[in-house]
């Protein structure tokens, strides 16, 4: 039995852009699908007259051949289009929802290089589909099921362009900040990265008062991602130090990830952000359930601060999605990633650099504190990551020997609050060993030992 074509990866549709499934020929599909199923979901539409669909994009070259193609596809299923132009994914989520679309689709491929391109769906509160729905268009696509549903004469859906969507996600952003609080006399770089937030961020930080050093911020199409943003933050903490600036925070390509760079030019990554940010929603008895939710590429270090002050810590697998479907269903409030993807949901559905830059200058703010010194709140467990090259992925549990060592080992560095992870990488032929704990030579000890065990039996 022939498996099914899936075009979903774990964050909606990526590839190279005019390759398949990235091509407009696809996108014209996806765009007929997702018309059909959205329509179907709710029989009257949330704005009370046609169903619409929002679609926002980042700043790729081809952005503008995937958006007309979906488009089109849309608009033949007698669904009505509102375009928003290039805007960070977290407010196409937003704007999706103030404007009582009935879904939004946002054409990026984040942190990727400018080559390749996606799509991402949203659902019409602001949350990323779930595996259902996503199945759902999915198998549109293929089967053909779709083909003669074709509206005619005024059934045919039109397309608007939307031109407040960029000021309705600023208000919105500032909304999050205290009244009363402002950012006078801070001085902040930022890199956007060329990216979906190089008007926004900005202007939300001059509009709060502060003194903004923009690099990143000249699209041309090409250029996103490049040497710049999230993916290069040596470049932001270098322009802090040049600007002598209290603060740095640099993007991804659509800005749902931040990291910070301190006044001193030293990194501040997601879990800097997580640790910080949760301390003080403890501190509040803001944060729900007291407990944080993380991914198991976190590092230990997290679980001992949070643990320590009074709440928990719940990981997830890699992906926001699965934070955010975590943070869901057990009525928490905060998660996040170390990459940066951080979710405020008090604040927003998904994450969002902008919110949670402005989450951190509201605590160096209401704190007195520079970031440098927030930042001392824990203390990060030293790692370690060893790579078995491997001939084959066979099941740990069938190696000899192999259980029995992780065992050991896990119970050890436990013991000192660390932890251990072994798995295959989804991309390499790989074994990849991670271990984190107080003593680095036992990490090493244990290290050595499992990746000789493994390497003995099925290495390259």
């Amino acid at each position: 039995m022939s498996q099914p074509k899936k075009i979903f990866g774990t964050d909606g549709v990526r590839g190279i852009a005019n390759v398949e499934p990235v091509t407009a020929e696809t996108a014209l599909k996806l765009g007929r699908a997702a018309a059909h199923v959205f329509k179907n979901l709710e029989a009257q539409s949330r704005g009370r007259g046609r169903h619409r669909i929002v679609i926002g994009k980042d700043t790729r070259l081809s952005g503008y051949m995937i958006e007309n193609a979906l488009s089109s596809g849309i608009l033949s299923m007698g669904v009505d289009v509102l375009f928003i132009g290039p805007l960070p994914t977290p407010g196409v989520a937003y704007v999706t929802r103030s404007l009582r679309a009935d879904a939004g689709i946002v054409i990026t491929a984040s942190h990727n290089p400018y080559a390749d391109n996606g799509v991402k769906f949203f659902r019409a509160d602001g949350y990323k589909l779930d595996d259902k729905i996503e199945a759902e268009i999915e198998d549109l696509v293929f089967s053909g099921r779709i083909e003669d549903i074709r509206p005619t004469a005024e059934n045919i859906g039109k397309a608007v362009r939307i031109e407040d969507a960029l000021g309705r996600y600023i208000e919105f952003a500032k909304a999050g900040f205290p009244r009363g609080m402002t950012l006078e006399g801070l001085r902040v770089v930022v890199d956007c990265a060329h990216g979906a937030a190089y008007k926004s961020t900005p202007c939300v930080l001059r509009e709060l008062g502060a003194d903004v050093i923009v690099f990143g911020n000249e699209p041309n199409g090409k250029n996103i991602n490049k040497e710049c943003g999230s993916m290069h933050p040596q470049h932001l903490c270098a322009k802090v130090r040049e600007f002598r600036a209290d603060v740095g925070i640099a993007h991804d390509g659509d800005a749902d990830r931040v990291l910070m760079c301190d006044e001193r030019g030293e990194l501040i990554d997601g879990d800097d952000i997580m640790v910080i940010a949760a301390l003080d929603l403890l501190a509040q008895g803001a944060l729900a359930e007291k407990t944080l939710v993380a991914t198991v590429m976190s590092n230990a270090g997290l679980d001992a601060a949070i643990n320590a002050a009074g709440g928990k810590v719940i990981r997830t697998g890699v992906g926001d999605k699965l934070v955010i479907d975590e943070m869901l269903r057990g009525g928490f409030n905060f998660g996040g990633e170390q990459s940066g993807h951080l979710i405020f949901r008090d604040h927003s559905t998904t994450g969002d650099g902008l919110v949670a830059a402005l989450q951190m200058l509201r605590t160096m703010r209401s704190t007195g504190k520079p970031l440098s010194q927030l930042a001392k709140c824990w203390t990060r467990f030293p790692q370690l990551v060893t790579n078995v090259v491997v001939r084959e992925k066979k099941p740990f549990d069938e190696l000899d020997g192999v259980t029995k060592l992780v065992a050991e080992a896990e119970a050890e560095v436990k013991a000192q609050g660390g932890r251990l992870l072994l798995r295959y990488s989804g991309t390499e032929p790989k074994a990849r060993l991670l271990m984190e704990g107080r003593d680095k030579a036992v990490l090493e000890k244990w290290s050595q030992k499992i990746a000789e065990a493994i390497k003995k039996q099925i290495g390259a």
